[in-house]
């Protein structure tokens, strides 16, 4: 219900700022800030985005949990589409999720709603996480120690 509601009130309050915004600014001046703010945030995307890529691909370089950088790029995808969107209320939002210190804001509010389960290995003991045994699966074949001379030695095609 509440996408409904989103869906109905978005556009409402969105042609309300354009009929107000076009009475203090006239048409072109109003149509112009609505492609700058479009294209402002196009470059804020990119500039933010290689950032946060960095980012990411620091902390896989150093093994470290992607969950960050991760959630950082999906906000700052979501504020870039929002910007592209015409409109002053949506550019607003995007203007606002651009801010790191506003999107770590987001990712806090959004984490401590939801609850993450995980499963991984323990090698230290040999077990699962979840208490059972590590079970590895797989196929193999005997090969011969010493195979005939006219026979090819497979690792490679004739």
């Amino acid at each position: 219900m509440w996408l409904f509601a989103l869906f109905l009130i978005v556009p409402l309050v969105e042609i309300a700022l354009f009929i107000t915004v076009g009475g203090w600014l006239t048409l072109w001046p109003t149509l112009a800030l609505v492609m700058l703010t479009g294209i402002v945030g196009t470059i804020l995307m990119r500039w933010q985005g290689l950032k946060v890529l960095a980012e990411l691909r620091g902390d896989m370089g150093q093994l470290k949990n992607p969950l960050s950088p991760l959630a950082h790029g999906a906000l700052i995808v979501l504020a870039g589409l929002l910007l592209l969107t015409p409109g002053f209320f949506t550019d607003t939002i995007g203007f606002l999720l651009m801010v790191p210190k506003l999107r770590e804001a987001v990712i806090a509010f959004v984490g401590s709603r939801v609850q993450v389960q995980t499963f991984g290995a323990d090698t230290r003991e040999g077990r699962n996480t979840s208490g059972g045994p590590t079970v590895i699966d797989g196929e193999y074949f005997e090969v011969e120690e010493n195979p005939p001379p006219n026979r090819p030695s497979g690792w490679t095609r004739h």
